[in-house]
């Protein structure tokens, strides 16, 4: 499967926008690929509004988020890669999600492999209980 990340994003960037709240997005700005001005960057971080208002050919693509911002009444181009994209809120009330490792695994590497499980398997038979 695909990662969910994008997904995610583009979701909850409708649902901020539908509700006339403004939304961020915080990212890595040291990920590589990712094109964000680095006079900005403050703790490897920037954090970007990206209200329709504020970007322009904004889009948000399975791999990568594209679009036209002004910086300081600068125009500037920025890509930043999905995997970059740490949080995504909105400004007024904080709404949003944050997206961690787990968001963002391979569908070709298995969540946990056989031999790292610490759990012991258990013998017997299953049983069932009835939970009132």
């Amino acid at each position: 499967m695909t990662p969910n990340q994008p997904y995610l994003l583009r979701a909850f960037y409708e649902w901020i926008v539908d509700n006339d709240l403004t939304p961020y997005l915080v990212v890595n700005a040291n990920y590589p690929g990712t094109q964000v001005p680095q006079e900005h960057v403050q703790n490897g971080q920037i954090v970007l509004n990206v209200s329709p208002s504020s970007t322009g050919k904004m889009v948000l693509g399975n791999h990568e988020v594209s679009f036209d911002a002004r910086f300081g009444g600068v125009a500037r181009s920025l890509l930043v890669p999905c995997k970059a994209i740490l949080a995504i809120y909105a400004k007024e009330n904080g709404a949003g999600t944050v997206f961690t490792a787990e968001d963002d695994v391979d569908s070709d590497e298995p969540l946990l492999a056989e031999e790292d499980s610490k759990s012991p398997a258990k013998k017997g038979r299953p049983t069932l209980t009835v939970v009132k």
